[in-house]
């Protein structure tokens, strides 16, 4: 494979594993970067770099400041940070993206080097609608287009609009949710690249071109050019796509898909997650190859945490927000203090760092210090879709929250003193049956010898993006639900057969 380009590869997918949809790309030299929509955490907006569209590596958060991001507690899961556009411009990176919060809206944010520093906000309040896109044409006008699907030109040093919105094309006949634009000039043409159907098993990905960046557009006879609607294929939802050149002149797409697994009707509990694949050009207009099934989980975050250091890693999202009074490395050194806020994790205000889950099969392993309080290790995907188990100093109990049903669901007393909880997510033991689940996840405790010792294994479709709605994915990570935690360590690994 070629340093620069993964020109003859085979791809498994996903090249970005785990809750990291609506991926958008860009290419400076021999240098890709890729931004990721992050919602209701904080930081928001995950970096990626790579050289040849395959193997990413994290370089940081786009918003990765309090000053640059405000999610209020009223703010409901699933709604934050939408559909970035990552785009390299005059010697800078600008980012355009949707905060949709209250007090929120169209923001733009920029860097003359992608791992940061990102400057504060420039708002856009005269831009409508959310998924915004920027492209400049030859005279330097800089367009900007919205979901919907409608365009409006705009000075980005400042915000200002600098004309009428103005509607453009916005995909088949009655197609729903026309959204997630990018503009591109490619040749002679103008292209303008939508989703369509919404991002569930109808999602799809439309293109139509025109002479000049405002149309009129003519869609491609072919729409849509990538669909997995109604076909057997492992990764479905695909849609929410970007392209981008190869130095050697080849084309690509990403976009996101999801993975069901388990029966009818089939339950994704990673997310929307950012797939890759290759685009060839037939009379003008973009063909997308395939992508094979699922088999490439890729390299990942680090898998084990000291927490030696003064700054969390990148790769930790916190709910909302994370003040440094109630989440620091500093405290105790060689240790993550988090002092709670709130009584449980069905609270928005919830105090809670992880990390996404991104293999089917895993385990999370903490050692947990609850002599001052009660915390431990979850398994999220919102307020109301979560399984816990927690220490108090003792008793160690597993809690799951499905709904409006919260229940502890197994108990164990303990000494005093340390503990190591852990969680262990496996394909369910039997899969004939049309209504087995896509995994089991199951809770408990770790022995001296280093043997898991399950309290309970929890049916993982409650904790799907079926089950509770919603865009994200399930997080693993620390909580404190009363006083003050110490965390020595946490440990991630993907588990094999």
């Amino acid at each position: 494979m070629s340093d620069q380009h993964p020109a003859g590869a085979s791809f498994a997918g996903p090249v970005v594993p785990g809750f990291h949809p609506d991926p958008s790309v860009c290419r400076v030299g021999d240098d890709y970067y890729l931004a990721c929509s992050s919602f209701e955490y904080f930081p928001g907006i995950p970096l990626f770099h790579s050289r040849d569209l395959v193997h990413w590596t994290r370089i940081g958060n786009a918003l990765d400041r309090p000053e640059q991001l405000r999610l209020p507690t009223s703010m409901p899961s699933s709604g934050g940070i939408y559909a970035p556009t990552l785009r390299h411009h005059d010697g800078r990176f600008w980012l355009i993206v949707t905060n949709c919060s209250e007090g929120g809206g169209n923001l733009l944010v920029t860097a003359t080097d992608p791992a940061g520093p990102w400057s504060d906000p420039t708002w856009l309040p005269d831009v409508p609608g959310i998924d915004p896109d920027l492209a400049w044409d030859e005279d330097g006008t800089c367009w900007c287009t919205v979901a919907g699907v409608s365009q409006v030109p705009l000075d980005p040093y400042t915000g200002r609009t600098l004309g009428e919105t103005r509607r453009l094309w916005s995909g088949g006949p009655g197609a729903k949710a026309p959204e997630a634009p990018h503009l591109y000039r490619i040749g002679d043409y103008w292209y303008l690249l939508i989703a369509e159907g919404g991002t569930e098993r109808g999602h799809g990905i439309s293109i139509a071109r025109g002479l000049s960046p405002n149309g009129p557009f003519e869609p491609c006879p072919a729409n849509p050019i990538l669909t997995h609607r109604g076909t057997d294929h492992p990764v479905q939802n695909t849609g929410h796509g970007d392209l981008v050149q190869a130095p050697d002149g080849s084309w690509w797409m990403v976009f996101l898909g999801a993975r069901p697994h388990g029966g009818t009707p089939g339950w994704h509990v990673l997310g929307r997650e950012t797939f890759l694949a290759p685009v060839t050009w037939e009379d003008g207009w973009p063909v997308v190859g395939d992508i094979l099934a699922p088999g490439y989980d890729g390299p990942g975050d680090p898998y084990h945490d000291d927490f030696d250091l003064t700054e969390l890693h990148a790769s930790w999202i916190s709910v909302r927000d994370r003040p440094a009074e109630h989440c620091t490395t500093k405290e105790r050194p060689g240790s993550l203090t988090l002092r709670a806020r709130g009584t449980s994790l069905d609270e928005p205000d919830a105090v809670f760092i992880g990390r996404r889950q991104q293999h089917h099969a895993c385990r999370a392993r903490t050692s947990v210090d609850p002599a001052q309080g009660c915390g431990g290790l979850a398994v999220r995907l919102d307020e109301q879709h979560h399984y816990d188990i927690e220490a108090d100093g003792t008793e160690v109990r597993v809690v799951s929250r499905v709904g409006s049903v919260r229940a502890v669901v197994a108990t164990l007393p303990v000494p005093a003193g340390p503990v190591v909880l852990g969680v262990r997510i496996t394909e369910p033991p039997e899969r004939h049956d049309p209504r087995t689940g896509p995994d089991v996840v199951s809770l408990g405790v770790e022995r001296p010898d280093g043997t898991f010792a399950p309290l309970a294994t929890l049916d993982g479709r409650y904790l799907s993006t079926e089950v509770a709605g919603g865009f994200t994915g399930r997080v693993i990570g620390l909580y404190a639900a009363q006083g003050v935690v110490h965390f020595d360590w946490f440990g991630y690994e993907q588990l094999t057969a």
